[in-house]
């Protein structure tokens, strides 16, 4: 069975997408201001935790966290993770216009062969599909996870009581 995606579940990859992008070029924004950070003046780090574009920064990241978290409930790593990809051109674009960052024609080229390979993977199925294990009649506790195993008729939450 192929699994489609709602519009509900294409608001979550691109919130992935874009809390990611403007997460990560907010936190570069914030560090130019702090300046550089080695290991023997940690305590800039610190310091850098009360810049408000950091602040921002971590907190889009946090939205970033969130959403993909909801993401991989109903997908495939390999699929979630590729589906993002487009987000490499929001930071590209970020960076350039608003960091002022030059980018050169190989590194444009290199971010556009990354965001080609999305074409591949989102024709596939979001889900991968396992077949249901068959379990043989009188079947022991899962050891594990010390439930009863897999395709076992186990009791809904909702009903109370013995089983019928």
């Amino acid at each position: 069975m192929a699994h489609t995606l709602t519009p509900a579940r294409y608001l979550v990859l691109l919130a992935v997408m874009l809390t990611a992008s403007v997460g990560d070029t907010l936190l570069s924004h914030g560090m130019a201001q702090v300046g550089p950070v080695s290991l023997s003046h940690l305590g800039l780090l610190l310091h850098a935790l009360a810049n408000p574009w950091i602040i921002a920064g971590i907190l889009c990241l946090l939205g970033f966290f969130a959403s993909y978290l909801s993401a991989l409930s109903w997908a495939d790593l390999t699929f979630v993770l590729p589906s993002t990809a487009f987000g490499y051109i929001i930071v590209a674009l970020l960076a350039h216009f608003w960091q002022h960052e030059h980018i050169s024609p190989a590194r444009w080229a290199g971010i556009l062969l990354i965001v080609c390979g999305v074409g591949f993977v989102a024709n596939g199925p979001s889900l991968t599909e396992h077949p249901p294990v068959a379990q043989p009649p009188g079947a022991a506790l899962d050891p594990l996870l010390g439930t009863e195993p897999l395709g076992a008729d186990p009791v809904a939450p909702h009903q109370i009581g013995p089983r019928a």
